[in-house]
């Protein structure tokens, strides 16, 4: 197992996994301080994307082929692992070997070799409902903690743990997929803190609700500032904040990424009070306070949301998606890219709204 001493004069070093666009390294990099070393991302259009962003960081690929003895020990270890089969909107064939949303297992593996002090996680809703599904070793009989189906119908849905927010009491009850995820994380001697938030509750004008879980290692250096969700875990009054507020301090005192200067005016521009205007009122209807709101948060103008097309009718014009993530100005869009308006929208739709993950991890 990787050790991984820490510089104090040097970034945080992040590594990530499932990094589509980057938009969960953007919040980790703003509230940590730190810096991503080198990705994994199997989709090559969009890994371009990350890779404009990120030149110094090399793509590792494939997650299913890494030899995480043979990659660069990191501090904090990032990913979102892919949610089709955990989504509220999919198959819910669970958290299951031979799913996608099973690759989380390759992370978990990821997570015992290189022994970061950090893990980061983002997923949908879906992971507290959908169900878990253990793979059977040689000599175990592991059916009363399973399910009866990779598809859970409504009886297997209705056995699992009853409170979506808790691990269950009973082994003999099917895990949900969240549950497991913080049972494979406390047997890496991990300690795990989550939160499930909208996006509406950082100012954008959609509700889009993710789940956010931040581990630390059990046996880590104490951190002088800790951030996040991990400030609750100090004892009270032990705060490093400077005078006037109780946001504590990136560790060390390390300066945020260049990168992420504008995720920190977006943050501070939280608490403005915005009121439409008669041009809003105007362009935007009963969409007009929400979409000037965000507007003021993010600095910039609200892009046409759709691109006309006569033969097939309207689509979402994929700036006005990326304006919603809350990104900068052609962060994905820009046509340097190469990626044609379907794969954007593909990205965008699966990628992480990064102020939304700086405030649920501040």
């Amino acid at each position: 197992m990787h050790d991984t001493p820490t510089d104090p004069a040097s970034p945080l070093r992040i590594g990530s996994l499932f990094s589509g666009y980057g938009g969960l390294d953007l919040a980790v990099e703003h509230v940590f301080g730190g810096e991503t070393v080198w990705f994994s991302e199997i989709n090559e259009p969009v890994a371009r994307v990350f890779a404009h962003h990120w030149p110094d960081a090399p793509n590792l690929g494939d997650i299913t082929r890494i030899s995480w003895s043979q990659v660069e020990p990191v501090d904090i270890l990032i990913g979102g692992f892919p949610c089709q089969d955990v989504s509220t909107v999919g198959k819910r064939a669970g958290l299951a070997p031979g799913t996608r949303s099973g690759l989380w297992a390759h992370m978990g593996t990821a997570i015992e070799v290189l022994q970061p002090q950090w893990v980061v996680i983002e997923n949908v809703r879906g992971l507290l409902s959908s169900p878990a599904i253990r793979p059977i070793t040689e000599g175990d009989d592991n059916a009363p903690r399973n399910p009866c189906a990779a598809t859970p119908d409504d009886t297997a849905l209705r056995a699992l743990e009853p409170d979506p927010w808790h691990l269950g009491d009973s082994a003999t009850r099917p895990l949900r997929a969240a549950g497991a995820v913080l049972g494979d994380l406390a047997d890496l001697r991990m300690d795990a803190r989550w939160v499930g938030l909208p996006a509406s509750l950082v100012g954008a004008p959609h509700p889009r609700f993710r789940i956010f879980l931040l581990a630390q290692r059990q046996d880590a250096v104490p951190n002088p500032a800790r951030v996040g969700l991990a400030s609750r875990w100090r004892d009270p009054g032990q705060g490093e904040g400077e005078t006037g507020h109780d946001r504590t301090l990136a560790p060390d005192h390390r300066p945020r990424a260049p990168r992420t200067g504008w995720l920190a005016q977006q943050a501070q521009r939280l608490g403005d009070v915005v009121v439409a205007d008669r041009g809003h009122l105007h362009r935007w209807g009963r969409y007009a306070h929400a979409v000037a709101r965000w507007e003021h948060i993010t600095g910039r103008v609200a892009p046409a949301p759709a691109l006309l097309r006569n033969e097939n009718g309207p689509r979402p014009a994929p700036e006005f998606v990326e304006w919603l993530m809350g990104l900068p100005t052609a962060w994905l869009s820009d046509p340097r890219h190469g990626l044609p308006p379907n794969q954007q929208l593909m990205a965008l739709g699966n990628g992480v709204l990064p102020l939304q993950a700086a405030i649920a991890l501040v």
